[in-house]
């Protein structure tokens, strides 16, 4: 969590990159349901297919599902969040446990298969507090994520970050650009 451009998203996939692992970047909207999530039928080769979604991919490749703004979703999509977070907690518990819970690593897609979860598989939600369409997300999905607040960025920290990255820039040159940002 935290304010806009505190690099919410550009760590989520710099931990994909590296764990070596595919992203994938699912944005929460009005429209995003639970079909984006896990799939929808499509026509192709004159039959019925299932084209995945981003959650079915990141599940199926051990990828790690980047859940942008995920205080703007919608209660139809939230249940499937649910459902693929409870597994991570699942295999968090047959690790310390030494127990097989298999059952909880898949999830039914009603006319298809199931998605076993890979092992691999994370799951990254980023939000901003207080826009339009923003919600506060209920205890149950929070208590599914260890939350870190990203911090403001500032002058002094866009300088140092600056002078870090570009050590011959003009200071002139740094300070605009932290201006303008």
């Amino acid at each position: 969590t935290g304010p806009k451009a505190t690099g919410k998203n550009i760590l989520a996939e710099n931990l994909a990159y590296i764990f070596n692992r595919p992203s994938y970047n699912i944005s929460f909207h009005v429209n995003t349901n639970s079909g984006d999530l896990i799939g929808t039928d499509t026509f192709e080769d004159n039959e019925v297919k299932l084209r995945k979604g981003s959650i079915y991919r990141c599940a199926e490749y051990g990828g790690f599902g980047i859940l942008d703004e995920i205080n703007m979703a919608k209660n139809e999509a939230l249940a499937v969040l649910h459902a693929v977070l409870d597994f991570r907690r699942a295999i968090d518990a047959v690790s310390v446990l030494h127990a097989t819970l298999d059952y909880r690593r898949s999830i039914d897609v009603p006319g298809y298969d199931k998605i076993n979860l890979h092992p691999a598989a994370r799951f990254i939600g980023t939000m901003n507090y207080g826009y339009a369409g923003t919600k506060e997300l209920n205890e149950a999905l929070v208590s599914r994520f260890l939350v870190i607040d990203m911090p403001a960025q500032t002058e002094e920290t866009l300088g140092f970050i600056f002078h870090q990255m570009f050590p011959n820039a003009r200071e002139s040159a740094i300070e605009q650009f932290v201006g303008l940002f």
